[in-house]
């Protein structure tokens, strides 16, 4: 797991940019930072004083071979392709040794070597051989071609910018601003708005006009002469017969080899505890596991994970979750990166600042709920599938503050079935938002990438599109970023590709149950036996109106006026602060709103911040 980043320029770029970018990802990879520099006609630099056109930058979290030997950017033997990796791919030792038999030599007993190994062998084909998450850079200097891919499911982050023939990217948008001027860094008003409707900056989106985040499952090549950019997906999810219970058991193995400390995020919930409970049935007791506990409230899950581990036989660390976290508010929405609002952020931030003192790798439950349709909101939206694509777009949205009765069915309405899909879970309805932006044109109510059409099975089709947009922006960006934050690798074995598409190829019946995911109680008897599979699932919600109208209440005054301020009157003052105040006198339903106006100013106002170079 690791930071990374790069630039490629026509123009010298200055000096204090590299460090920059570097600095951004230090947390990402606290083990070692390195860059690698070129000159123009990319003429090798080896001196600090040289001005750099072009570069790649890395910062590692050494989980795998920690030698120095393994740090990056890593280069082959003849120094013409160069691999700038973040992200753990496993079950590839048979690959390994088939370029083994060919006579090439591993120097190290990374995975950053073989992706490296590989490209040399099979060029960007090599994707099809990589089992896990990844996000990378490869510099092929023979073709003069810049290839960046990110894995299927999408855990791990990518973003890029080009700006006429200079091109840069990175893991994250904070490190890819330094490479921009300031004139250049101006804030999508699209993306602000689509923040307000996901809670979320769905991709291709990024907060800053022209950065754009690579979509999972897709492949990108910057030509480095005729600066083109060509993006494809490169993997669809298709149905692949195979023992569902064996794919699991590898899926879960493979996950556990590291040369650093390995444990679990466990919860009360029924996707963590199979993972603790296949590992227990692997022989894996010695696997500590690690909870957020929320004392006196009725959010803790703690005694219920406590039991779970004990059952299992594995060590259970419970985490209290701080009941202040006005300290820490800006540093957590640092570490978010652009404007995110999932509340549970918090909590999963302070677990794992926790945890990564015990443990430098931790497997998680991330997933089951996308694969098994584990949600209320699928059956929910369900109920209305009969009317497809039918929508009344001509119908006026009104303009209001609770988005409740008539005025949400109208909104509902204005959308086809499947964008409506969005309103289940959303961050301001679209009469909010034309509230909160009574200057702005709402053309545009959902920005999510949809399946083409509704061909086949409907719930199918609701599954997909969560798979590409609220599973890789939402659920994994908060994973990889509150984790990556702390210099903490989180793996999440329900999210293998292959252990996916044989869920894919289960009838119906088997793999969508109620309650759901009973296919794996018949695999997980000691689980069945605590009755997890039928508990009532709750959520993993901090106290927020305690955090709101306690320790966040002075941000709360004049968060209006700096939020029309730092979005260029997008976001009205007025109307920005006539919320709040409905909050304030009693209307919790709008807690979450709240906050993510909160994240939002706050965000903007430290990119804004970000220095000029």
């Amino acid at each position: 797991m690791c930071g990374i980043a790069g630039f490629f320029s026509s123009t010298p770029v200055a000096h204090g940019v590299a460090d920059a970018m570097l600095e951004a990802l230090r947390r990402r990879g606290p083990d070692s930072q390195h860059q690698v520099a070129w000159g123009k006609d990319f003429d090798r630099l080896h001196a600090d004083t040289d001005t750099a056109h072009h570069a790649l930058l890395h910062t590692r979290l050494a989980i795998i071979d920690p030698r120095p030997v393994g740090d990056q950017p890593m280069a082959n033997d003849s120094g013409d392709i160069w691999i700038c990796y973040n992200g753990e791919v496993y079950d590839w030792a048979d690959h390994a040794r088939e370029l083994e038999e060919r006579g090439i030599q591993f120097r190290t007993r990374t995975d950053t070597e073989f992706i490296l190994r590989a490209y040399e062998a099979w060029g960007m084909d090599c994707l099809t051989r990589l089992r896990g998450m990844f996000a990378f850079a490869i510099l092929d200097l023979r073709q003069k071609k810049l290839w960046l891919a990110r894995d299927r499911m999408g855990l791990k982050p990518l973003v890029y910018v080009q700006r006429g023939d200079s091109f840069a990217f990175g893991s994250t948008v904070r490190a890819v601003l330094p490479f921009l001027p300031k004139p250049d860094r101006r804030f999508s008003a699209a993306a602000i708005d689509a923040y307000l409707a996901h809670r979320y900056i769905p991709a291709p989106l990024t907060v800053v006009d022209g950065v754009e985040r690579l979509e999972n499952g897709h492949l990108l090549c910057y030509d480095l002469e005729s600066h083109r950019l060509e993006k494809r997906a490169y993997w669809t999810p298709a149905p692949q017969a195979a023992d569902w219970l064996t794919t699991l058991d590898d899926a879960v193995a493979m996950r556990t080899v590291a040369d650093r400390p390995l444990g679990v995020f466990l919860s009360g919930g029924i996707d963590s505890a199979v993972i603790a409970s296949r590992l227990s049935a692997q022989g894996r007791r010695d696997l500590h596991t690690f909870t957020a506990a929320f004392p006196g409230s009725s959010f803790d899950e703690s005694a219920e994970a406590a039991e779970v581990a004990a059952t299992l036989g594995l060590p259970n660390h419970s985490i209290p979750i701080p009941t202040s976290i006005a300290a820490d508010f800006s540093r957590i929405v640092a570490d978010l990166d652009e404007p995110f609002a999932d509340p549970s952020s918090f909590p999963t931030w302070y677990l794992a600042r926790a945890t990564t003192q015990t443990v430098k790798v931790v497997l998680g439950g991330d997933g089951g709920d996308e694969v098994f349709a584990g949600y209320k909101r699928y059956a929910k939206h369900l109920r209305s599938r009969w009317r497809r694509n039918i929508s009344l777009p001509f119908l006026p949205l009104a303009s209001e503050i609770t988005g409740k009765g008539w005025s949400k069915w109208t909104a509902e309405i204005k959308m086809s079935w499947l964008e409506a899909y969005s309103l289940r879970f959303s961050g301001f309805t679209p009469g909010q938002r034309r509230y909160l932006q009574p200057d702005r044109a709402l053309n545009q109510l959902v920005y999510w990438r949809l399946p083409e059409s509704l061909a086949g099975n409907a719930l199918h089709t609701l599954i997909e599109v969560d798979r590409l947009n609220y599973l890789p922006e939402y659920i994994l960006r908060k994973a990889d970023l509150t984790t990556m934050a702390h210099g903490l690798e989180l793996r999440a074995p329900l999210l293998d590709h292959r252990w996916y598409e044989a869920l894919l190829a289960l009838p119906d019946a088997e793999r969508f149950t109620q309650p759901a995911k009973l296919l794996l109680a018949a695999a997980c008897p000691q689980l069945a036996a605590l009755n997890i599979f039928t508990r009532k699932k709750r959520g993993f919600n901090p106290p927020l109106t305690e955090w709101l109208r306690r320790d966040l209440a002075e941000r709360l005054t004049g968060l209006g006026d700096r939020l029309a301020s730092v979005t260029h009157e997008q976001v009205n003052a007025r109307a920005a602060d006539s919320l709040v105040d409905r909050y304030l006198h009693g209307d919790d339903s709008l807690a979450e709103k709240v906050l993510q106006l909160l994240i939002l100013e706050e965000s903007l106002q430290q990119l804004a911040a970000i220095p000029d170079y």
